[in-house]
């Protein structure tokens, strides 16, 4: 075995495909809808998403409610898109099992 070194760095990060990669995630789990000013439970506006530069910015409600207080996410990698992710699906399950 060869002693070379493979630093082999990550693919850039490329904050449109991440918010196209968000969306579809969001709409596979069937339970949000998609308003102009963001995604909605139940009539609720619960996660808001954005680019920011190279960046994504996500908004994610602690709780539907009408005016929810929100958590706040800055996206610079895939893994953090990953944590997000993970993030929406305990929420949604915690909701639904709140209903």
């Amino acid at each position: 075995m060869s002693d070379e070194n493979w630093d082999i760095a990550p693919p850039p990060f490329n904050a449109e495909s991440t918010l196209l990669a968000l969306k579809r995630f969001i709409r596979d789990q069937h339970a949000l809808t998609e308003r102009n000013d963001g995604w909605t439970l139940g009539g609720n506006v619960v996660l808001k998403l954005s680019v920011d530069g190279a960046t994504v910015k996500a908004q994610l409600a602690k709780r539907p409610a009408s005016m929810p207080e929100w958590d706040s996410f800055t996206l610079k990698s895939a893994p953090d898109s990953r944590k997000l992710q993970d993030e929406i699906k305990r929420r949604l399950l915690r909701w639904k099992g709140e209903e």
